[in-house]
């Protein structure tokens, strides 16, 4: 039956594969796997490039190829390189949307959500980086709009973008998912909102909003530094190092017109306050993570102890 050269029935070459009779059978049915021959009785027999034929076939169908790609290969229409190629960008993005989906699932498992948050959620995680960068543009254009507001500040603000990598990782996209619900957040809006109204107030009363926030700035980091060793101490913002704490801000805050005093240090207190909420924080913390840009560590604790210090002197 095997004449000058070995050949092997469906059976033998299972044994010597690990595939299956059935698996086998299908292949050739489909024209991937030609007998060499067939005996009297009319079973299929195939010889030792058969054997290796099938090994290919096993091996790219493990890799995920469809069978139309497989016969392609198999009549030389295109080479196994051209092939490997072509599905390893799909299976880029068939990982880019694993990615995706266990990000939505790990925020909904977090949050225990409801159905229609795991819906917008999802959509979310889809957005196309236009419309991620829309939905921030929306954003800042309803916390300014119709507001006398230092332009300058507000386009430094808008111009930082999310900008998700081709390939994110699970935090990346885990930070976009908390940063798009953030910034369509109603609460998180009137905040930001508030202040630019404050902001606008002070400009129409005449006051140079503008220099008071430059110095401010410019003396924020020193503050806070200072703000964190009280902490450290345990000091309480009552405490004489919190009254000339205080004191510091206060008189580099003083703006032209401006009187010292209980009424200005509670305002001032609210102003800061309302810059120090620990949300505003979270949105620049968030797009370092999404952009990939150095994480910044949360001050929020020491700006919190600043504007009870002026609190407390105000009293």
């Amino acid at each position: 039956m095997r004449g000058r050269f070995s050949v092997f029935t469906i059976g033998e070459l299972a044994r010597r594969t690990g595939l299956s009779v059935k698996t086998i059978r299908f292949y050739s049915d489909e024209g991937l796997l030609p007998p060499t021959d067939r005996t009297h009785a009319g079973y299929r027999l195939y010889d030792a490039a058969a054997l290796a034929r099938l090994e290919l076939v096993r091996t790219l169908r493990e890799l995920g190829i469809g069978l139309a790609d497989v016969e392609g290969v198999l009549a030389s229409a295109q080479s196994v390189s051209a092939l490997a190629a072509k599905h390893v960008e799909v299976l880029d993005e068939q990982i880019r949307v694993l990615r995706l989906r266990r990000a939505v699932l790990r925020a909904v498992a977090k949050r225990k959500s409801e159905l229609d948050e795991v819906k917008l959620m999802n959509r979310l995680a889809s957005m196309p980086d236009e419309e991620r960068k829309r939905l921030v543009d929306e954003f800042w254009h309803e916390v300014s709009e119709g507001l006398d507001v230092n332009s300058e500040f507000y386009a430094r603000m808008r111009s930082a973008k999310p900008e998700l990598p081709d390939d994110p990782s699970p935090e990346q996209l885990e930070a976009w998912l908390e940063f798009a619900e953030l910034v369509q957040d109603s609460d998180f809006r009137r905040l930001i909102r508030g202040m630019g109204e404050e902001q606008a107030r002070r400009r129409d009363a005449g006051e140079d909003t503008d220099a008071r926030n430059r110095a401010q700035q410019e003396h924020w980091c020193g503050w806070i530094e200072r703000a964190e060793d009280a902490l450290g101490a345990g000091l309480e913002p009552a405490s004489p190092q919190g009254r000339q704490l205080a004191d510091d801000v206060v008189h580099v805050s003083l703006g032209e017109g401006d009187t010292d005093g209980p009424e200005f240090r509670t305002r001032l207190a609210e102003l800061i306050g309302s810059g120090a909420d620990p949300r505003a924080e979270r949105y620049w913390q968030l797009l370092a993570v999404i952009n990939g840009w150095p994480p910044i560590p949360s001050r929020n604790a020491a700006a919190q102890w600043i504007v009870a210090a002026i609190r407390a002197s105000a009293a």
